[in-house]
């Protein structure tokens, strides 16, 4: 699957409410917001507002560095501050959204992988007429929150399509390999892949913040399990790790992954690993805040109720050359 430049991707959801990345299109937004939104403040076009990204991030994960750099980029654009703060314990994420309600900025963009835990703090913004978009995780309970749309893919869906490029490449008995505890959207990607993979599934949890352990669990599990024929990971640093525990093991296992890094387009291009399961997570950080700028100056509200999909896609070998340079510029 060729991807489509971001620009004409972005151009592409300010038309039509939201690409589609599970196949269902999105219908065309409504002229004032969803029952249950806060109220707006009209504001004059070109205001630039505050808004504050708070992810369930951890230091140093690449993939959220690009969410980050596409939240900055569109805060320039509309001449905007915006601040990211990240935090992989949930109660700390929730203080860092009371913070932000605290300081009355013009908007909140919040990824939930654990949805219970934000469910308060989330609530708060909403009472106090702070829009929220949730991004990235938390598909399932955003409208339930208040928030005024979602931006990010299907993990099921997601799941399913890895599963699907898996069996085609032969894979039998997977090791899906977890690397957030907690996190409602990687179990949904593993169930996905266990829907369409015709064969057996087994997780394997392990923490990314401390990468030689993870190729060394992955290496353990490989020696120790020869029928496993196939890994996925669900993030791009695991992916690199696990490429190197193959290794270590010198195993013919084939290799998936979720989410793009320059070094995955580069284990791509050697073929060292199969595919990539691209969500374009640039623009979960673009165009949220893109949307709040429109809420802000014009009342505008995107996804008529639905969630705008950035994702998912697939980057194999056919097109990682592609995409490489944009990869290593922090851009997909």
């Amino acid at each position: 699957m060729k991807r489509t430049p971001i620009v004409l991707v972005l151009a592409g959801v300010l038309a039509l409410a939201g690409c589609s990345g599970g196949g269902a299109a999105q219908s065309a937004a409504p002229a004032t917001a969803p029952a249950g939104s806060p109220a707006p403040t009209a504001a004059p076009a070109g205001g630039g507002g505050t808004y504050a990204v708070i992810t369930h991030a951890a230091p140093g994960d690449s993939f959220w560095d690009v969410v980050k750099n596409g939240a900055e980029a569109a805060g320039k654009q509309y001449g905007a501050s915006v601040t990211y703060q990240g935090d992989g314990d949930a109660a700390k994420q929730s203080q860092l959204i009371d913070q932000a309600v605290t300081q009355k900025v013009d908007g909140i963009v919040v990824s939930m992988a654990n949805p219970d835990a934000l469910k308060e703090s989330i609530g708060k913004a909403v009472a106090a007429r702070i829009p929220v978009i949730t991004v990235n995780s938390g598909l399932d309970r955003s409208k339930e929150f208040g928030a005024l749309t979602h931006v990010g893919q299907s993990e099921d869906v997601a799941g399913r399509g890895a599963g699907e490029q898996l069996k085609a490449a032969g894979v039998t008995k997977l090791l899906c390999v977890i690397h957030e505890a907690g996190n409602v959207g990687l179990d949904q990607r593993c169930k996905g892949a266990e829907q369409t993979l015709g064969g057996s599934v087994e997780r394997l949890q392990v923490d990314v913040s401390n990468l030689a352990d993870v190729s060394s669990k992955v290496t353990a599990k490989i020696q120790s399990d020869q029928a496993i024929n196939g890994v996925l990971a669900l993030n791009p640093a695991v992916a690199i790790a696990a490429r190197d525990a193959l290794k270590d093991a010198g195993s013919q296992a084939k290799l998936g992954t979720f989410d793009l890094s320059g070094d995955v387009v580069t284990a791509i291009k050697d073929g060292e690993v199969l595919f990539a399961v691209d969500q374009q997570q640039y623009l979960q950080g673009w165009l949220p805040i893109t949307f709040l700028h429109l809420y802000k100056s014009n009342l505008n509200t995107v996804g008529g109720g639905l969630p705008v999909n950035t994702g998912p896609g697939f980057v194999t070998k056919d097109n990682a050359e592609q995409v490489a340079k944009l990869a290593e510029s922090g851009t997909r």
